[in-house]
């Protein structure tokens, strides 16, 4: 190995290893209060916030709720969250590609999530970056539309791997593009056995309420964890 080479190497180390330590703090203060952090994965366009607000309108009423929202620029998808009636911080990264421990460390700060409650990350649109960096979070959870490419769980193997739940989105397209949902099932299923997939669609409802149900027993079991 080149000394260079081996040079870049190490400073990603340094990097993660920095990183580990911001999100093991996270994971004591989402510990300590009893929050469930979830970290949401996707490429853009998945329809990530369209499923984020569908969530906080069925689930405000019974369960507190926040959001640390992440992308490279503007605060729109964190206003949007907003007027659902649920705290909303925007964490723009300018050219970085992914949200790091430190980041939300320091957003927690400010939005001050309520004890007990869900906190929902919603990582910078990116299948790549965000499935090396640990934030703290209970769970990571990939989201995959329809309209994307039905071999995307294998071209991104890492975060399908690490994710602990996967909802392909836009269901309510299927019958008009060509994605061989079984043959992504498959795909997710080789890379993570244990994990739990869900297919949604956010506009017309379809699914949601597994996916509601999910969540309610991903924060039940955390409550019993503190209990």
């Amino acid at each position: 190995m080149s000394r260079g080479l081996g040079d870049v190497y190490k400073r990603q180390e340094d990097i993660l290893g920095k990183n580990n330590e911001y999100a093991a703090a996270n994971r004591r203060w989402f510990s300590e209060h009893g929050v469930l952090a979830l970290n949401l994965v996707s490429s853009p366009g998945s329809g990530k916030t369209t499923l984020l607000a569908r969530t906080i309108d069925d689930l405000k009423a019974e369960i507190k709720l926040s959001v640390i929202e992440g992308d490279q620029q503007t605060a729109n998808d964190a206003e949007r969250i907003r007027a659902t009636g649920v705290k909303a911080l925007q964490i723009n990264t300018g050219k970085g590609c992914h949200l790091d421990g430190h980041m939300v460390g320091h957003a927690l700060e400010n939005l001050q999530p309520e004890d007990q409650s869900v906190l929902f990350i919603e990582n910078v649109g990116n299948l790549v970056c965000p499935a090396a960096f640990d934030l703290g979070e209970a769970h990571k959870v990939a989201i995959l539309s329809v309209t994307e490419g039905e071999d995307k769980p294998v071209k991104y193997p890492a975060i399908f791997a690490r994710a602990e739940v996967a909802v392909v989105t836009k269901s309510d397209l299927l019958p008009y593009v060509p994605f061989d949902l079984e043959s992504v099932k498959e795909q997710i299923v080789s890379l993570n056995p244990q994990g739990s997939i869900v297919v949604v669609s956010s506009l017309k409802g379809d699914g949601v309420d597994q996916w509601l149900d999910l969540l309610r027993e991903r924060l039940t079991a955390k409550r019993r964890q503190q209990g």
